[in-house]
């Protein structure tokens, strides 16, 4: 598999999980919760690995590509901050379907950009070989990456690298320490995290 499919099959990943949410009903909190959590750690390690490898890949293959690098970049950060609000969100919480609403507007702007404009260089700049090796080099990026959003950390190289790794190790024991509370206790949303 090459890094262009790698991502796109990341957006398809996250793109059912917005229909699911759609198409739950206006009482399906539960479902919606967690949907809402599915979609946080995604984003997260999806801009994870696109920061880490991807844009820094695609700013050296495609030295005119900077101008759409850095809007992505900004698009993150966007999409950061708006997924820190939403996690841990109760979803009864009159907010929470504005929130969801426009985190899926500015995910589904970003990804045409992305599969419209830069993907299609990225192809055209890169041979199969290299295309290849990057979507190793995502892969495993995806093994460290954060969780959960961090829009206060650097989310460009070489800062990014080592910030990344970092929250993604925390991020990974919290998720685990959560899984066992909710295995003992049962499932209470807490009140929202700290952005950061």
């Amino acid at each position: 598999m090459d890094a262009v499919t790698l991502l796109r099959n990341d957006h398809k990943t996250v793109e059912a999980l917005f229909k699911q949410f759609e198409k739950a009903g206006p009482n399906a909190r539960k479902t919606k919760g967690d949907l809402v959590d599915k979609m946080v750690e995604e984003l997260s390690i999806h801009a994870a690995i696109e920061e880490q490898v991807l844009y820094p890949a695609a700013r050296q293959a495609v030295p005119d590509a900077s101008a759409e690098v850095l809007e992505a970049l900004e698009e993150h950060h966007i999409v950061k901050w708006v997924l820190s609000e939403l996690d841990g969100m109760d979803p009864t919480d009159e907010r929470f379907q504005a929130k969801v609403t426009v985190l899926m507007e500015n995910v589904r702007h970003h990804v045409a950009e992305e599969e419209g404009d830069l993907f299609p260089k990225l192809r055209a700049a890169m041979t199969r070989k290299e295309l290849e090796e990057l979507a190793g080099a995502l892969q495993q990026g995806k093994k460290t990456a954060p969780t959960h959003p961090h829009p206060r950390a650097p989310d460009t190289p070489p800062a990014n690298l080592v910030a990344g790794v970092a929250a993604g190790a925390l991020d990974r024991a919290e998720d685990t320490g959560k899984r066992t509370v909710r295995k003992v206790f049962g499932r209470p949303r807490s009140k929202q995290r700290k952005a950061g």
